[in-house]
């Protein structure tokens, strides 16, 4: 296994380079519209909670390894409340009806969001708690880079607005990286599981498929925060400090191959 995390520390590293987390890093940029991707990705933050829950969570197997997930469902499977309220204060909750919402939620601008739930669900469901682990570690690195800006952009949020962000801030920040999963002991105990070379084969495959699949998400999230809808939803929001429209050329964080 120390292998395979070595792989995903790596592949962590590449994937703090892409051209979304380039944006939300650029400090000229509006704090909140480094942030107007927030909308886009509700499909997957709302099924979050239902993924630990149903999927990776089995209380029949009381292995140490699928205890180790399961503790570390109960962690994970709430965060969702903190991401509404989150909502609410970037000045999303909006007066769409119904239908609207459903088009926009289920639509083309956000069908990565949705594939991410659906394929994480399609690796881990009833698979061997081995590669749950494996997933999970690679679904924590990439939540790591996404919250480790999203913290700084709501700390420049609360000085602007005075209100305070938990699910993009410091607070949901501190607490995944305060996982059990991560404790030493933990940590000690990963470290040692010894695969079988079908088992390490397999593994690889679950890592390049999990960070194949959020890359693609950050190109999405990218695009629909370019788009100048959302940037303007910015502009009319409540806050009560107006900042200037700022407009981000298309196509100004994407890399040229």
């Amino acid at each position: 296994m120390q292998s395979i995390l070595e792989l995903i520390e790596r592949k962590k590293q590449i994937y703090a380079q892409l051209p979304l987390f380039a944006f939300m890093a650029d400090t000229t940029l509006d704090p909140r519209k480094r942030l107007a991707f927030a909308p886009c990705i509700a499909h997957f933050i709302m099924s979050f909670g239902d993924l630990n829950k149903y999927v990776f969570r089995n209380e029949a197997n009381t292995g140490a390894l699928q205890q180790l997930v399961n503790e570390h469902t109960y962690e994970d499977d709430h965060h969702y409340p903190w991401f509404l309220n989150d909502l609410n204060k970037l000045g999303f909750n909006t007066s769409k009806g119904f239908v609207d919402t459903l088009r926009f939620l289920w639509g083309d601008e956000t069908k990565i969001t949705r594939q991410l739930s659906y394929q994480l669900a399609a690796y881990t469901f009833n698979a061997e708690p081995v590669y749950k682990v494996v997933v999970i570690e690679a679904i924590e690195a990439t939540g790591n880079i996404l919250f480790s800006l999203t913290s700084k952009i709501a700390q420049e949020l609360q000085e602007l607005s005075q209100q305070d962000y938990q699910y993009f801030g410091q607070f949901h920040f501190n607490l995944e990286n305060g996982h059990a999963a991560k404790s030493n002991e933990s940590e000690q105990f990963l470290e040692t599981l010894v695969l079988t070379e079908a088992e390490q084969i397999f593994a690889i495959e679950l890592v390049e498929k999990v960070f194949d699949i959020f890359t693609a998400w950050t190109h999405e999230l990218l695009a629909y925060a370019q788009k100048e809808e959302a940037m303007s939803q910015f502009v009319e929001s409540h806050s009560p400090v107006q900042t200037p429209t700022l407009r981000v050329p298309p196509q100004s964080y994407l890399r040229v191959s």
